[in-house]
């Protein structure tokens, strides 16, 4: 049972820091060491996100911190919002069509591996890229929409895919991206936990590791601030990469896992 409060307390630390949810840490990481089902996995990371960003966000607010861009950050939170109830059905008809578990994981662990490459990649390489400035709200929602479909269906939360687009699209610094990407993070969750609870679609698990979870995600996201304020940018980014290169090595081998089992 000590093994998910520790679990989600690191991750949702990490998380805090680089704006990216903890999710995409808790659900590979939980996928290896094979502890609940691909369905119950997905679930719990949600609830432990949502608690995470819940706080963080919050926090941030009531502090009257001005990172989070509110014309730019709740457009894209309400699109993030709607992929969330669409990532929500597509994984449940994925899970409905196949007569197999594993082979949902596998697709959710593969998928996982391709976006965090491409994450990676041009996270190495953004200082040549060029960036655009998106104001317009429209394009906001279509763009949160985007993200909070994948973010759901892959049972991430958020993770590295926000930082991504909000350093492309929006030409944030690292900083900025993470505070914008929790922002992001919280509605998206909402709504999909919102979803699972109304469709009646929600996996069978064990109510203390839904609590230690949250309590997880509660204590990193308190911690994670807290160093957050202490590092400089290029130290958040330093972890970042690390970060993705980690979850890509867990990401292969639970997808070659599920399709061997």
């Amino acid at each position: 049972m000590l093994i998910f409060f520790l679990v989600a307390l690191g991750a949702s630390a990490v998380g805090a820091i680089c704006g990216i949810g903890g999710g995409v840490v808790i659900k590979p990481v939980l996928d290896l060491l094979h502890l609940e089902t691909v369905s119950t996995i997905s679930f719990l990371s949600g609830c432990t996100v949502l608690t995470m960003s819940c706080y963080s966000v919050g926090k941030s607010l009531l502090a009257g911190e001005k990172r989070v861009s509110l014309d730019v950050g709740t457009p894209l939170a309400v699109g993030a919002a709607a992929g969330g109830l669409l990532g929500s059905q597509l994984f449940a008809l994925v899970r409905r069509m196949s007569d197999n578990p594993n082979r949902v994981g596998a697709v959710q662990a593969a998928c996982l591996a391709v976006i965090t490459v491409g994450t990676l990649l041009y996270t190495m390489n953004k200082a040549r890229i060029p960036t655009c400035r998106v104001r317009n709200r429209s394009a906001c929602a279509a763009i949160g929409l985007a993200l909070g479909c994948m973010s759901s269906f892959l049972g991430i939360g958020g993770g590295p895919i926000n930082l991504v687009v909000l350093y492309f699209f929006f030409s944030m610094d690292t900083k900025t991206a993470a505070a914008n990407s929790l922002y992001i993070i919280f509605f998206s969750q909402l709504c999909s936990l919102l979803t699972t609870l109304c469709t009646g679609s929600v996996p069978n698990f064990r109510w203390p590791v839904l609590a230690l979870m949250a309590a997880g995600g509660l204590g990193g996201g308190v911690l994670g601030r807290r160093l957050n304020r202490r590092l400089r940018d290029e130290d958040v980014e330093r972890l970042f990469v690390a970060l993705m290169a980690v979850i890509i090595c867990i990401s292969l081998f639970n997808a070659w896992r599920y399709l061997t089992c």
